[in-house]
Parts: C-alpha cells; structure tokens; sequence
C-alpha cells in the first residue's frame, strides 16, 4: 500500500522500505541528519500509514468508555485530548492510541499502523457485543503529516495561515480550513500532526519542504521515540503485557463504574503483584538492540527497543527486568558483557540530556 505522499517521498529520493504493508521512507539522507533536524529546528514525518478512525453517535462516549483504559467522558472541551490504551480481556495492550474529542458526541482516534486491522474488528466485534448506538468511520481518506521540532509551531503557522496555533496547548486541537490540527507528536519535541484529506497532502507537504522542513523517515522516528522514552507497540509493549509491565499504569482510570475491558484482569494482576517492569538503560561503548539480555542485582531480563542516541552521543535502551532491578547492571552483546546503568525514561526532554 502506499499513502498520498508516495510520489513525494520518490522525488526526495528517500530510500522505501515495507512497513506493515505500506511502502515507507526509511530516510531521506541519513537518520541521523534527520533526528538532528527534529531536536533543532523541524522535521515532518509522513505517517498516513496509521489509520484514523471516527466515532460517532449519542452512545459514542460510553462506548469508548467500556474499550478504553482511560475514561473519555473527562475530555470536557471540543478539541480536548488524551493518550491511552486498549486492553483485550486479559489486560494486555492491544493498542496504544491518542483518542480526541470533536464535539460532545463524536470522538477521532488514530491506529497504529501494525494493528489497524486487528484494532477495527475488535472495536466493530465490542459494539455488536454491546449494542451501544455509535458509527465507526474508518477515514482512508485523511492523510497524517507530522511536524516536530523547536520551530515547528512557527513554520506550520506561516505556512498554514493559523495564528489561532499559538494558543493550542499540548494535548489539545483545532479545525483550519481542512485540516484538523493536533498538538501531539512522538519525537519529545514540541509539534503538531496534521490531518488532511489526501488530496492537500502533497500540497502542504511541499509547503513545508520549501520553507526548510527536513523531511524524516522511520529510522530517525525510531531514535527520536526512544530518547524520549516512548513505547513501540509491539516490541516495549505486546497483548501479553499489561500497562503495569510497560510503565503506563498512570494513563489507567479504574473507576469501578466504568468496568472497562480488561479492567477485572488488570486488578487481580495488581493484587497478585507486578513480576517485572519496563525501564531504561544507558551504555557507553557497545549498541544495545532488542532481544539482548540484561543481567542484574534482582535476575535476568530483556531489551525490547535499543539504539545509538543520535543527541546523547552513546546507546540507551528500554529493557523489562525484574521490578526490584536497580543501578548498575550487564547487557549481552555477542557474547560479552557490557557495563550499563539502569535509569528511568526519558533519557531526553526537550533536546537536553536528562540523566547525568
């Protein structure tokens, strides 16, 4: 499959590469380059891939309230937004997600890519179970553009005409002429993803080109998530893990009224106790990948997501390990062990180093 910015990324010359099923930019020059670009100035991802999702109706808010961890109806202005997760009745996360408020009763989440499919037919399988009144409108028409960086917010409101971005908060959005525009991002940079109709994708995707937008690929989206602690569905947190192994109990709203899916499990996990938890690690003089070992004061664990940090200058990794594991540990890299220290996530804010 290829998004709207198909022809876009081969005139740049990116080089493409299949992401669950979609023809993607890896990069465009260097991942590194690109990474840099976002921490300094702007960059803009193409992340049509993902799938935007509209829920409609008089019964949409407590429907997303039985599917979601996190409860909805506490979105109390149009615009409003919040990140989640979706559980299967285990508690295990199928999905991580942003879920905006459009109007009293009408909701906009977005999809990950790897499990848009899946994420569908559980969403459409939950409202035949539950018979709640609500449309759900898969929008392949929509395009996704994301723009980070220190100087995002500037350029999109040059370029776009939208003085009213000035006053969007994170976590918050607006309606411009077609564009549906969103104060989230997935760098730890401040910026905005745009939501268009396909057809305006290339337009203002050269827009921002022509006013110094770097263009970026997946690999330097990869590095910039990581510095900024963020999890990747389906390598930091899988539909075996809960949001207590993932560091993500904090997005969870157990109010018993609500009985969420998933919720039941997810409070008996917690009575029984959390084996392992998700953190960070930080080495100098060797790469950390996924799959490594961890060896530490309290047992064994794995990396699930490693790289080089491109702002930091040596490798960080987030890793699930025994939840007593602290301070220095040993990571397993072709068979010789490397001195690391366990830290807590983000490694970067805002393009400054965190941990000392």
């Amino acid at each position: 499959m290829k998004t709207a910015l198909y022809e876009s990324h081969v005139r740049l010359d990116a080089q493409i590469v299949d992401f669950a099923g979609w023809q993607m930019p890896m990069r465009y020059s260097s991942t590194i380059e690109e990474h840099h670009a976002v921490r300094k100035h702007a960059g803009m991802f193409d992340v049509s891939h993902m799938l935007t999702v509209d829920f409609e109706g008089s019964q949409s808010s407590l429907f997303l309230g039985k599917l979601l961890a996190s409860d909805v109806n506490k979105l109390a202005i149009d615009g409003q937004a919040l990140y989640t997760v979706m559980l299967n009745e285990r508690g295990g996360i199928i999905d991580d997600l942003i879920v905006y408020r459009l109007h009293e009763s009408s909701f906009r989440i977005v999809f990950n890519a790897g499990v848009a499919a899946t994420d569908l037919e559980w969403v459409t399988a939950w409202r035949q179970t539950t018979g709640f009144s609500v449309s759900i409108r898969p929008r392949r028409d929509l395009s996704i553009v994301a723009v980070q960086g220190p100087k995002a917010i500037n350029t999109v409101i040059e370029q776009l005409g939208c003085p009213l971005l000035r006053e969007v908060q994170p976590f918050t959005s607006i309606l411009h002429n077609n564009c549906f525009i969103g104060r989230t991002g997935y760098t730890g940079e401040d910026g905005v993803e745009i939501i268009c109709p396909n057809v305006d994708a290339p337009r203002i995707w050269d827009q921002l080109l022509n006013a110094g937008v770097i263009p970026c690929g997946l690999g330097a989206r990869d590095t910039l998530r990581l510095e900024a602690g963020m999890n990747l569905n389906g390598q930091d947190m899988t539909s075996d893990h809960t949001p207590y192994e993932c560091a993500l109990s904090w997005v969870l709203d157990l109010d018993a009224s609500r009985n969420f899916v998933g919720q039941s499990a997810l409070e008996e996990t917690y009575r029984q106790g959390i084996a392992t938890k998700l953190t960070g690690i930080v080495l100098q003089g060797g790469v950390m990948r996924s799959g490594y070992e961890v060896q530490s004061n309290a047992g064994s664990g794995t990396i699930t997501s490693g790289s080089f940090s491109p702002t930091l200058g040596y490798s960080i990794a987030l890793a699930r390990v025994p939840r007593a594991t602290t301070g220095e540990c040993a990571v397993l890299i072709r068979n010789k062990q490397k001195a690391g220290r366990i830290v807590r996530p983000p490694f970067v804010r805002h393009g400054e180093k965190v941990h000392k």
